[in-house]
């Protein structure tokens, strides 16, 4: 362990250095990705800091053991170093599993209506409004980037930006199918129907991770449609871009302006085959895609929420809470943090 945090240690004070050069600062890509490195790096720089300030300690308390007028002192000091270096081993043994290097980027979510027609769509909104005052309680802020109204409600389809601090380490885990339990508005007997919806979540693709060969990508310019205020309807702003290579169609009418209706269309796409190229990458590695908690597939069954139970179940760890009515106002943490703790302790294990 020791061996390894020096290493990350002589690495941090390397793109310290590295980043002082000139010829380093006139390289915007090459500043984003040493930034990008050190701030991964950070937290278990920090921690091994702190780690060896407790050694110095528990050094100098061994030795005023030796001194019989400190000796009392030093005793009970030193049992508060031991619990001090033990959790911090702990942590430290957690901060050196293998990272994701996506963890620390804003994510892109679409969420769509799937089974159970207006109850699906219903949901989806109902779903967009849980992340909403989620990502409400942790500070990150939310842009929607395109949208599709439901007749009765909610959206067929909605995606949407998440900005923040490692906003993917928490909302990765929330893609796949979410399935509700609850007596719709339209229903006059009181029955309890089953409607899903499903959620996609995608790191954002930044330039350097994915570039996007414009020459490959059809844009047409057509009339927004739907629900979107007043005069929306007036002017070609909407813009649907078409990647011809994979077929991938991204479109995009929040915006009255075109040029801003490209620019969200365009960060769509490129996240979509920033996505897609992850997705091929575990798809090779196969064993670590099957140990990951859940596959993030679109039809996998991750989640129910039971309205007349008052109760949410996650079906990959088993986990479940009676406190629906505060998750869907965006107390997610118990959930997020079950995931987290579970997805840690089976990387601990090494599975």
């Amino acid at each position: 362990m020791i061996e390894r945090l020096t290493t990350i240690e002589h690495r941090f004070h390397e793109i310290e250095e590295e980043l002082t050069k000139p010829e380093t600062l006139s390289d915007i890509k090459k500043t984003l990705e040493l930034n990008r490195e050190q701030a991964s790096l950070k937290e278990s720089y920090d921690a091994f800091q702190q780690y060896k300030r407790v050694l110095s300690d528990i050094e100098a308390a061994s030795e005023m053991l030796k001194d019989s007028d400190m000796a009392e002192f030093a005793k009970e000091e030193l049992e508060n170093l031991q619990v001090e270096k033990e959790k911090i081993e702990k942590n430290l043994e957690i901060l050196l599993l293998p990272k994701d290097p996506n963890d620390g980027k804003n994510v892109i979510i679409e969420i769509r209506g799937a089974a159970g027609g207006d109850e699906g769509n219903i949901f989806a909104g109902d779903l967009f409004r849980m992340y909403s005052k989620y990502a409400e309680h942790q500070g990150w802020k939310i842009e929607v980037y395109s949208e599709e109204e439901g007749a009765s409600g909610g959206y067929s389809q909605i995606e949407f930006l998440v900005k923040g601090d490692n906003v993917y380490s928490k909302l990765k885990y929330e893609s796949g199918a979410h399935r509700v339990q609850r007596v719709p508005e339209t229903e006059s007997q009181g029955r309890v129907h089953t409607s899903t919806s499903t959620v996609l979540v995608m790191p954002e693709a930044e330039e350097i991770d994915y570039t996007l060969d414009m020459n490959e990508v059809r844009i047409d310019i057509t009339r927004s449609s739907g629900c979107g205020g007043q005069g929306v309807n007036t002017t070609d702003s909407a813009v649907r871009l078409t990647h011809i290579p994979t077929g991938i169609v991204v479109y995009s009418q929040t915006e009255r302006s075109q040029i801003k209706n490209k620019e969200k269309a365009i960060k769509i796409l490129q996240t979509r085959l920033y996505n897609l190229k992850l997705e091929e990458r575990d798809a090779e590695l196969g064993a670590e895609r099957r140990s990951k908690i859940g596959t993030g597939d679109r039809s996998e069954k991750i989640r129910t929420y039971n309205y007349p139970q008052n109760r949410v179940t996650d079906h990959r760890i088993g986990f479940t809470t009676k406190q629906l009515d505060r998750v869907m106002e965006g107390a997610l943490d118990e959930i997020i943090d079950a995931l987290i703790n579970e997805d840690q302790t089976r990387k601990l294990r090494g599975e």
